[in-house]
């Protein structure tokens, strides 16, 4: 904006917020408000109807495009996973070839469909965007020539307010009487200037109104052309596509059921589909608890799910004691006093052997075994304790299948009942039962408790 432009500006400011707030006297032209508003409706739909043909065009290209990504995006799905990478020829074609040639061929096709299709859009793009491009233009000369009138309103009501300021004055002086005549003169150039914008676009306004709606109708009927032979072309196309893999003689809704088989029932079964908060956190949990406090190495493979009381253990243990000794947790299948519920009261009281050295480690147990030798007691032979009701086994019931994932995990199906060895209070941590004769640990929140 000039200096020139910004000074006017600034004084028309105070009849500007005049108007707006309804102040004050103003001009009026019923003929030319309703023009105005037609201009700005043409205005308005021209812009639209130069983008919406734009982005039709960008859409059949776009749906193009979509198809060829789609077509891209099963080949890769079905393709299968087996074989190297840096070995095409390792690949072995376990999956579905036929798949894969038939969003080949479609590919093809809609890459095709592409090329064909490029004098069409070509043709939208010169024959409706561009005269609507050349319009928008012409629209903008009338805006500016609509601005300039408006301005002139505005000058027109401000010399007008300020002229009858001193008309209407009481006992006006000599110079009170020589602004008023300045100000009738300034009034005149005013209005003078304001009826020729003003009348000019009330005469041209119509006019233009006419020879827009002449302008648009080729362009309308240009455009229904170039649609029907995009769709024809779509048509007659994809109506010619000869790919074996589609059958097009059954109901559409049949045949996606029929090819969609119980698949959702089998992804359901796969364990890695219910994926339950805290169930890395417990399984990591677990594994430090299976280890002990450093007692074993997670890393050494041959003790990995080996257990501290386990033969191979015990075996390992009896190799470091001294000789003729029994080995570390021994226990004779003999019991003291021949009773399950027996407890010695010698317990842990064993005799060195004779012919062995007396610093070979005593035994765990005072019952009569090869390595060891206990004195009997008459009293405690005949002896019977009396034996404790057993507890109540606890069971808990399978809310989903569960498949192993590690040597010493217990696998079970849905429903299964389960007895609970061990187990904590915290449904996210790792439980231990019994299963079919197995004994593992488990998930607990893939149970839930039975009531005793």
């Amino acid at each position: 904006m000039s200096f020139k432009g910004f000074t006017r500006a600034v004084a028309r400011a105070p009849q500007n917020f005049r108007q707006k707030m309804h102040m004050g006297e103003q001009v009026e032209d019923p003929v030319y408000e309703d023009a105005e508003r037609r201009f700005k409706e043409l205005e308005l739909e021209v812009k639209k109807l130069s983008e919406e043909s734009k982005r039709y065009s960008q859409a059949v290209n776009g749906m193009l495009n979509h198809q060829i990504g789609f077509a891209q995006a099963m080949e890769e799905i079905f393709k299968p996973i087996s074989g190297q990478m840096s070995d095409p020829n390792a690949t072995v074609p376990e999956d579905n070839p036929e798949g894969i040639e038939a969003s080949e061929q479609y590919k093809a096709l809609v890459s095709e469909l592409q090329e064909t299709l490029k004098p069409d859009l070509g043709l939208i793009e010169d024959k409706i965007v561009k005269p609507c491009h050349e319009l928008l233009k012409t629209i903008g000369y009338i805006r500016k020539m609509a601005t300039k009138r408006n301005h002139k309103k505005l000058d027109l009501d401000r010399r007008n307010n300020t002229y009858k300021k001193y008309e209407t004055k009481s006992n006006p002086s000599p110079k009170d009487e020589e602004k008023m005549f300045k100000a009738q003169a300034e009034l005149e150039v005013a209005k003078h200037e304001y009826d020729y914008y003003n009348d000019m676009l009330k005469d041209q306004l119509p006019q233009l109104f006419s020879l827009e709606a002449q302008f648009v109708q080729p362009l309308f009927v240009s455009f229904y052309y170039m649609q029907l032979n995009i769709f024809y072309t779509l048509y007659t196309k994809t109506g010619e596509m000869k790919i074996s893999y589609f059958d097009m003689s059954t109901d559409i809704v049949e045949a996606y059921h029929y090819k969609k088989g119980n698949v959702e029932e089998q992804c359901d079964s796969l364990t890695i589909t219910k994926f339950k908060l805290g169930y890395s956190k417990a399984k990591l949990e677990m594994t430090k608890k299976r280890y002990g406090s450093g007692s074993q190495s997670p890393t050494d493979p041959s003790s990995a799910f080996s257990s501290p009381t386990s033969p191979e253990a015990q075996l390992a243990n009896a190799d470091t004691s001294a000789p003729g000794a029994a080995p570390s947790g021994y226990i004779s299948p003999t019991s003291y006093g021949s009773h399950p519920g027996f407890t010695s009261p010698q317990s842990g009281y064993s005799q060195p052997s004779y012919g062995m050295p007396e610093s070979a480690p005593p035994s765990y147990s005072t019952a009569a075994s090869p390595y060891t030798t206990a004195t009997t007691s008459p009293v405690a032979s005949t002896f019977h304790p009396p034996v404790a009701a057993a507890p109540a086994v606890e069971t808990v019931t399978a809310l989903y299948d569960y498949q192993a994932q590690a040597p010493g995990d217990l696998s079970f199906p849905a429903n299964a009942v389960i007895e609970i060895v061990q187990r904590t209070q915290d449904t996210n941590e790792w439980w231990t039962g019994r299963y079919n004769g197995q004994q593992g640990v488990f998930p607990g929140n893939y149970v839930q408790l039975n009531k005793i």
